[in-house]
């Protein structure tokens, strides 16, 4: 026993040593059999990452349309069209759900990976409506791929959306607010695993016709009062799968190809936000999807060695949309200014949204989930006229500070903010492009930020278009 008793603690040894990145020998220089030997990252393309670090709404949107312009391959990897991203160029202002915002970069390929649900009624209406702003959009079906994988969307699971919604409202006395878009019961369908795929529309239509009335028929079942037309939505389901046939590639040998083909830059750009994930958000007022950094490895098929920067985009202030908790929102003059300076209404709902002053603790949770290599600030230009800000700083639950973002909603609800009041500059910073632009007080409300983070500063919006960026490094 006592010889059975040193071989298992050398393996021990030699499994600490591979885990710290050693070679993997026991005492006395033998080689554990434990696996092959360590390796050095692999060679190939690294993707970079744009996240959402509040509840949504915060410039994801500006700040990928800016990182696209030198972008080869633009992917958007989870939610559907329950997400809205403006970007501005030259005035005109695009609004996006589906399609990645580097889609009006006429040089890269926007991919839409298989951890999006579509609805592509949806998709083709956005595209039109692009269309009609500007000529940003042109050709769009030229350069953008869809996963074979990705779920769809349908006109059921929107009105089944609408349906909850009304019955949450009924039995509960509040909703979710959810944007009706049909993403929830979409991803149910999935989890379900009685959901249709890309890959299912285009094989065989006869088959998916099937599939298609066996899950209607279980909505129907389910929602008495739910009104579906069956084959008038098979048939407008046969004329999409061949606008988007040319476009649908399987998606996981796609970006095999584009990590490890020639050198290529590579751009994901999340939906939604940290504080509305799944898991990790203010459950249950959250999204249906994973739209933290784990959804980018789930959602395009990648490991995740090849994930390379990880952004994470915060408003200057904070904003939510819908129903939940939000410890810093100022229901008062203050939220109503931010809400009109800032022009504060959804791009998908139109809704208005509730304001309030920057969190930090919301963002150093988002952080510690997301591993955020910089920040963007956005909407700095909407502060300038105040003479006092205040900073969220400390949660305290029964008068004592807590060094987490509580899970629970009941006891998020009870919290209290301790905040850091900082002086405005009173001033406007619309026409700031350098760091040293930006009035003093400017400068150290960004500091104050970096400092409490532990995190650099890489960009701050200071406006709605594509100049109104200011680079830090």
């Amino acid at each position: 026993m006592a010889g059975e008793g040193g071989s298992a603690a050398a393996a021990a040894d030699a499994a600490a040593g591979l885990l710290n990145g050693g070679t993997g020998e026991g005492p006395g220089g033998k080689r554990a059999r434990l696996g092959s030997a360590p390796h050095s990252p692999p060679a190939g393309n690294r993707v970079t990452v744009v996240l959402g670090a509040q509840w949504g709404d915060e410039g994801k949107g500006k700040v990928v349309d800016l990182l696209s312009l030198d972008a080869d391959l633009v992917c958007r990897c989870q939610g559907g069209n329950n997400a809205g991203h403006t970007v501005v160029v030259d005035t005109v202002e695009y609004n996006f759900h589906l399609l990645p915002s580097g889609v009006i970069n006429h040089k890269a390929t926007s991919f839409i990976g298989n951890g999006v649900v579509i609805h592509l009624p949806g998709l083709f209406e956005e595209a039109e409506k692009n269309l009609k702003r500007g000529s940003g959009l042109e050709g769009w079906e030229t350069r953008t791929v869809i996963s074979d994988r990705a779920h769809l969307v349908f006109n059921f699971h929107q009105a089944v959306d609408g349906i909850q919604e009304q019955q949450r409202q009924q039995q509960a006395g509040k909703n979710l607010g959810t944007t009706k878009k049909g993403i929830g019961p979409a991803y149910a369908s999935k989890a379900s695993r009685t959901g249709l795929r890309i890959c299912d529309l285009l094989a065989d239509f006869n088959e998916f016709s099937k599939k298609f009335k066996a899950l209607a028929q279980h909505y129907k079942a389910s929602y008495p009062t739910l009104n579906i037309n069956t084959e008038a939505e098979l048939e407008q389901l046969k004329i999409y799968a061949e606008k988007i046939r040319p476009l649908v590639k399987d998606g996981v040998y796609f970006m095999y190809q584009a990590l490890h083909g020639p050198p290529k830059k590579i751009l994901v750009e999340g939906a939604n936000a940290a504080l509305l994930d799944i898991d990790f958000g203010t459950y249950p007022f959250v999204t249906s999807s994973n739209c933290t950094v784990g959804g980018v490895c789930t959602g395009l098929g990648i490991p995740p060695h090849y994930i390379g920067k990880v952004y994470g985009v915060v408003k200057a202030y904070t904003t939510r949309v819908g129903v939940g908790t939000f410890p810093t929102e100022q229901n008062n003059e203050i939220g109503e200014t931010l809400q009109a300076r800032g022009r504060e209404f959804g791009v998908t709902t139109g809704r208005k949204r509730r304001c309030g002053w920057l969190d930090l603790v919301l963002v150093k949770y988002a952080h510690r989930i997301n591993g955020f290599s910089a920040l963007a600030v956005t909407k700095l230009d909407i502060l300038d006229d105040f003479e006092e800000i205040k900073v969220g700083v400390e949660y305290h639950l029964d008068g004592e500070q807590i060094p987490y973002f509580p899970a629970n909603q009941e006891l998020l609800n009870k919290v209290t903010v301790k905040y850091k009041d900082l002086p405005g500059w009173r001033c406007s910073t619309e026409g700031a492009r350098t760091f040293g632009d930006l009035p003093a007080e400017a400068q150290a409300y960004i500091r104050f930020i970096e400092e409490y983070l532990e995190l650099p500063v890489k960009w701050i919006g200071v406006g709605k278009s594509r100049k109104s960026i200011i680079k830090l490094f």
